[in-house]
């Protein structure tokens, strides 16, 4: 899911070592290195966007390298959320940081939404539980479907199984801004997207755009992969 514009926050030295808790390329006991990298993000059109992801278990090779590649390039993506099948991987895993939405909001923004200041986490092989609430609507964005913005409703609760990083099981409850963005990546891992909860008419009236999405005919400042 992708932050609201005008709102920026990419790149930031500051915020990197905040986020990885040590710079991009650097050694660990003057030894291993550890280089981030930023994967290209999986355009609308491609086949593993409508696949439902796989469940993974603590051995999946290259688990933690990936995981950090995903905040990376969410982060330089200016996103609040990455699924792992936007980078091409067809497993169940999404990261979700949407204490972003939180640290660049408006004023009279502040203190609007319950689950302020918002959360940091990863989530493996979840399984959504309960939906709860009144459903309300919010305009979303998709770093797979760029430059479309669409007002979606959803439940303002759930509840959500799920593991960490660490493969440690949790069941929480996520309310406000949180759980959308979770809802909008777990949607990704179930082979949905959030234009698929228009109407047809607005489906149907912004298909050439679609089409240019997924044949590249779009300008974007961040690293994708298309439909060849």
């Amino acid at each position: 899911m992708k932050l609201r514009p005008p709102l920026c926050y990419r790149n930031s030295c500051a915020h990197r070592k905040e986020v990885f808790k040590w710079p991009v390329n650097c050694n660990f006991a003057g030894s291993n290195k550890i280089t981030l990298m930023i994967l290209p993000i999986v355009a609308y059109g491609s086949p593993i966007l409508r696949m439902v992801s796989k469940e993974i278990d603590k051995n999946f090779p290259g688990l933690e390298k990936l995981i950090e590649d995903m905040w990376e390039t969410m982060y330089a993506s200016n996103g609040v959320g990455l699924a792992a099948p936007q980078v091409n991987r067809d497993i169940r895993l999404f990261v979700v940081d949407s204490s972003q939405i939180f640290d660049n909001q408006e004023d009279e923004d502040k203190g609007k939404y319950p689950d302020e200041p918002g959360v940091k986490k990863v989530f493996i092989n979840a399984n959504i539980k309960s939906l709860n609430g009144r459903e309300w609507v919010y305009n979303e964005g998709c770093l797979s479907i760029p430059k479309i913005r669409e007002d979606i409703s959803r439940n303002e609760e759930i509840t959500i199984e799920y593991y960490d990083e660490n493969f440690e099981h949790h069941t929480d409850k996520f309310n406000g801004l949180t759980a959308r963005v979770i809802l909008h990546e777990y949607d990704h891992i179930e082979g949905k997207l959030f234009i698929d909860y228009l109407k047809p008419l607005k489906r149907k009236l912004m298909k050439g755009k679609l089409e240019d999405i997924s044949k590249g005919k779009v300008k974007v400042d961040y690293k994708m992969t298309f439909v060849k």
